[in-house]
């Protein structure tokens, strides 16, 4: 059982099956909830991502370290956790052509370079992120690889309808439609990210991807 922590507050796995109109437990929630709930505030209070035990959750959150592990494995994917809670939403795609798809999972990279550029604790839990390799691995495998698979799969409907090329990499393009923002977000947090910029990195690569006349 996970949980999401959005900008509103916390939205816990039994509340996402009770909008599906699937009876859930109240109880479960609101523990969950705060367990959630507590590690943020240990993000918030600068306690480093290498100090934060399941121990420390579970006495922060005021339950048992049995409570969270019938619900985690371990802290690693607690942190995960709420940290896909505290970002952009998944994408919703128009479905209207390959291009559009692109430009809204690029735009969505964008909007999480301006997050992470106003907000300091996201920086700085991103930050520890890279020196601890079990936390980035379970980041990278459950967050990171599905949104992956989301443009692989936009691209291959693209050579599908002939959008596309069929001799295009889809890795190689999946890199090179998503890299530049992230170049642009991540890597060189001073340069503009405009609002048009995920159209024109999308129509600057597809220029040279798309079907020979």
């Amino acid at each position: 059982m996970r949980g999401d922590v959005h900008r509103g507050g916390i939205v816990t796995v039994e509340q996402g099956r009770n909008a599906k109109g699937t009876r859930g437990r109240p109880r479960s929630e609101a523990v969950e909830r705060a367990i959630l709930e507590g590690v943020v505030k240990l993000f918030e209070d600068g306690v480093p991502l290498a100090d934060i035990s399941v121990e420390r959750i579970a006495r922060t959150a005021g339950v048992g370290k049995a409570t969270i592990y019938r619900r985690w494995s371990g802290k690693e994917e607690i942190f995960v956790d709420v940290l896909r809670g505290l970002e952009e939403p998944p994408a919703t795609l128009p479905g209207t052509s390959m291009r559009d798809d692109l430009v809204v999972l690029v735009e969505r990279i964008r909007r999480r370079g301006l997050n992470m550029r106003s907000s300091a604790l996201l920086h700085n839990v991103f930050a520890q992120m890279k020196s601890l390799p079990k936390l980035w691995d379970v980041y990278h495998e459950t967050v990171i690889e599905p949104q992956r698979r989301v443009v692989r799969d936009v691209l291959r409907r693209g050579v599908e309808n002939g959008e596309l090329r069929a001799d295009v990499d889809l890795v190689l393009a999946n890199e090179l439609f998503v890299g530049p923002m992230l170049v642009r977000a991540v890597l060189r947090p001073n340069d503009p990210l405009d609002d048009d910029l995920a159209a024109r990195i999308v129509d600057t690569v597809l220029e040279g991807m798309r079907p020979r006349k």
